[in-house]
């Protein structure tokens, strides 16, 4: 298991396990450089921790995507080489905001497959309770591109009730700004074919689901450091090299 100090504390065979992949494809990662190298502990026994997690959570995205080894491999060398397991989150968060929505009717057994892990009643209940999965006679109903997120939300020391209210106070705030947003829009494309309008809109879409989850990132981060105590934050570098940063680079 992880410590809260993020010290390297995985076998490879507790990485696999835990990503929900093979030892060999773990090992195969690494040598095409997907993978930084892990720490070399006593009896020479290699040790992953967060950040090999959300490095590898990251690569399922991006193959969910359809986007081929070679691209990974662009893509992840765009990348800054110092990036937290919050900040490859983030990334991946990015990545999945443009998987269409996909709703599969799965037996428990391929449920489990695709979560990575068992689920137990209470987890199904869970996870039901928060509308990723629905029963439907001897299979579930579900919500594939909430499926990981729900996963996760299972390890979160919060509450059920903590989890739904915050996920109504994302989805109301998130509407409200579409809709203000889109009002901005109908403005400047009024007098616009139909044509431009959808090509206005692909393009400004990844912009602005980018602007909204830097700008929640950085809110929440000053939310915390306020309630935690901290430095306060450097906005001018943030203003700066920050958005390289938080920014994800297209492959080529």
């Amino acid at each position: 298991m992880t410590t809260d100090t993020e010290e390297p504390t995985l076998t490879i065979d507790e990485l696999a396990a835990r990503a929900g992949i093979t030892v060999r494809t773990v090992r195969f990662y690494g040598t095409k450089g997907l993978l930084p190298p892990p720490v070399i502990g006593p009896r020479r026994v290699g040790h992953y921790g967060r950040d090999h997690l959300a490095r590898l959570a990251l690569i399922e995205e991006l193959q969910h995507q359809g986007m081929t080894l070679a691209a990974i491999e662009r893509y992840l060398r765009q990348l800054p080489p110092d990036l937290t397991p919050q900040d490859l989150a983030m990334h991946r968060a990015v990545v999945a905001s443009w998987a269409p929505d996909t709703v599969e009717t799965l037996t428990r057994a391929r449920l489990e497959r695709h979560a990575g892990r068992a689920l137990s009643d209470e987890d199904l209940r869970r996870l039901a309770a928060m509308g990723v999965v629905a029963p439907a006679d001897d299979a579930y109903r579900v919500d594939c591109g909430l499926l990981r997120l729900g996963v996760q939300l299972l390890d979160v020391p919060l509450s059920q009730e903590s989890i739904l209210a915050a996920r109504t106070a994302l989805v109301e705030h998130a509407r409200a700004a579409a809709h203000e947003l889109s009002q901005l829009l109908r403005g400047e494309v009024a007098e616009r074919d139909a044509g431009a309008v959808r090509s206005l809109s692909a393009h400004m879409e990844p912009i602005v689901v980018q602007a909204l989850l830097t700008a929640f990132q950085r809110s929440l981060r000053e939310e915390l450091r306020e309630w935690v105590g901290g430095p306060p934050a450097d906005t001018s570098a943030e203003a700066g090299g920050g958005g390289q940063r938080e920014q994800a680079g297209e492959p080529g």
